[in-house]
């Protein structure tokens, strides 16, 4: 009998422990970032995703509430986008030389670290899927919505085969970097978060 009331005190302790965490957790809003961390929880509109967006610095999403778990949630995430930082800046990203302009006509212009990709796009609204077909290349890419904007995310495993080719255009080798660091990352998304 003793040992049932050891058992059942240690497990009201640890529902209220984690009742104040979580209500913690909801106070400083990371609750709401680790909903977001998710493709698809909050979703961009066909005409939100008009206009120029800049870039903001490296950006994460996870492809399933599964793998934010596991990973650790919000935390995990924001650990990714601190180690892309460096290889972001190693590579020269910046607001003034990375953007993307998606008009109403079906098509984009943009700069990848100076680098010009254009053509045309469409968008799935559903997937949040964006289909970019330029002259050499297209490319398959992610919105999701930011309190700040929106993120635009590929692939992690995809990554290095379009930074690899941006680097060819470019000439800057410093770029695979950015597309090896991000063969770590299996079912999560990487990119850019992006501001009008």
């Amino acid at each position: 009998m003793k040992k049932v009331k050891i058992v059942m005190v240690g497990i009201v302790c640890l529902v209220l422990t984690s009742c104040g965490q979580m209500l913690s957790a909801i106070s400083n809003g990371s609750v709401v970032n680790a909903i977001t961390s998710v493709i698809g929880m909050d979703k961009v509109s066909a005409s939100g995703l008009i206009g120029t967006w800049s870039y903001m610095g490296p950006g994460c999403a996870f492809t399933s509430k599964n793998l934010l778990a596991k990973a650790g949630g919000e935390v995990a995430a924001g650990q990714i986008e601190e180690k892309l930082l460096p290889y972001y800046q190693q590579v020269g990203i910046s607001s003034s030389n990375t953007y993307i302009t998606f008009k109403e006509d079906g098509t984009f212009s943009s700069k990848i670290d100076g680098t010009p990709f254009s053509g045309k796009y469409t968008f799935d609204e559903s997937s949040q899927k964006i289909t970019m077909k330029g002259l050499l290349l297209s490319v398959n890419c992610y919105t999701k919505r930011e309190i700040s904007g929106i993120s635009i995310l590929f692939e992690a495993n995809k990554l290095l085969t379009i930074l690899q080719t941006m680097a060819a255009l470019s000439g800057n080798k410093d770029m695979q970097a950015i597309g090896d660091l991000s063969k770590q990352y299996e079912g999560v998304r990487v990119g850019f978060d992006m501001k009008r």
